[in-house]
């Protein structure tokens, strides 16, 4: 059972599809994209799930289907209706949700699987940037077939890729290798490398309001708060998982607030400035759970996606109340 108090769960189940990435739109309130593969992700082919809710729940607007597990999805900035969505193949599909159709490009260069892919916020550049099981970022002009550049340099897989909301041509990849890297587009290379775990990071965000902050989570069950000008020791580090964090997002409403989700099944919301700063713990999962992702039209609502073969939509308590 959930201990959210905010509200019952509103839950869309998709059976054989175990859910890895769940995206709210830029632009339409409510609407969310998932995105999911059949047998855990290990075998069989993957699904993207354009999600829209209303009074009544959440409803299936449209599922497009590739034939191989989907590991994350990423909206454009620029068109309502498109998305991009990364691979076990190796590639990266570029997507119309207007369009009944299968993908209008499919991007194939990775050699292995692609794990990551995120499509950059800042304004004047439209670029992708992916990250693969390959040991390789790749940076894309979705209107061009081939990638512009490889950014090479992580000692193992790479788990995650995020765009700086703040500072153009800037990303930072989180790998296997146990760090966190920050790299700039203009000159093809990283600008910083931080040994941030002794443990594979699987994922990593930024502030929304603090150009310098980045957060890390890993498979040592902690998360850890970075100020890139001083790398030697993270700001914060949060704990109380009890399993690899898959995935941490920052609160697109709250300088201090993030939330993180677990194969512990949980999802926890953090306030950093707080002397205890485990805000709340949700557990309405029964698999590991993957996606997350807090709304950047409403204050307090929260979507997530599991290996349960469920997507939820709801509004923790601790979001609900001033953080």
């Amino acid at each position: 059972m959930s201990r959210a108090r905010g509200g019952a769960a509103r839950t869309l189940r998709v059976p054989g599809r175990h859910g890895y990435a769940a995206e709210f739109s830029p632009y339409l309130p409510g609407r969310l994209a998932c995105a999911a593969s059949q047998h855990y992700g290990i075998a069989g082919c993957g699904t993207l799930l354009i999600v829209d809710q209303n009074e009544s729940g959440l409803r299936l607007f449209r599922s497009f289907d590739w034939n191989d597990g989907l590991f994350d999805v990423t909206w454009s900035e620029n068109n309502e209706h498109v998305l991009v969505t990364c691979s076990g193949d190796g590639s990266l599909q570029l997507w119309d949700t207007a369009k009944a159709a299968g993908p209008l490009q499919v991007y194939k260069e990775h050699t292995q699987e692609v794990y990551s892919v995120d499509w950059s916020q800042t304004r004047g550049e439209q670029l992708v940037v992916s990250g693969s099981w390959d040991q390789t970022v790749k940076l894309w002009d979705p209107t061009v077939g081939k990638s512009l550049c490889t950014f090479t340099g992580h000692e193992s897989v790479i788990y995650s890729t995020i765009w700086s909301p703040h500072i153009p041509g800037c990303f930072a990849s989180a790998s296997g290798d146990q760090t966190l890297r920050i790299w700039d587009v203009k000159t093809t290379g990283v600008r910083i490398v931080i040994p941030a775990h002794q443990a594979e990071i699987l994922s990593c965000d930024w502030c929304k309001y603090d150009e310098n902050l980045l957060v890390t989570g890993a498979v040592d069950c902690s998360l850890r708060v970075w100020d890139i000008r001083n790398v030697r020791q993270p700001v914060f580090e949060l704990l109380g998982h009890t399993y690899a964090i898959r995935r941490v997002k920052f609160s697109p409403f709250h300088a201090s607030v993030l939330a993180s989700c677990s194969y512990d099944f949980t999802v926890r919301f953090w306030n950093f400035s707080k002397p205890a700063p485990l805000l709340e713990t949700v557990e309405h999962h029964t698999e590991f759970t993957c996606g997350l992702d807090l709304s950047l039209q409403s204050p307090t609502q929260v979507a997530d996606c599991s290996w349960d073969e469920t997507i939820k939509i709801y509004d923790p308590a601790c979001l609900t109340v001033p953080a």
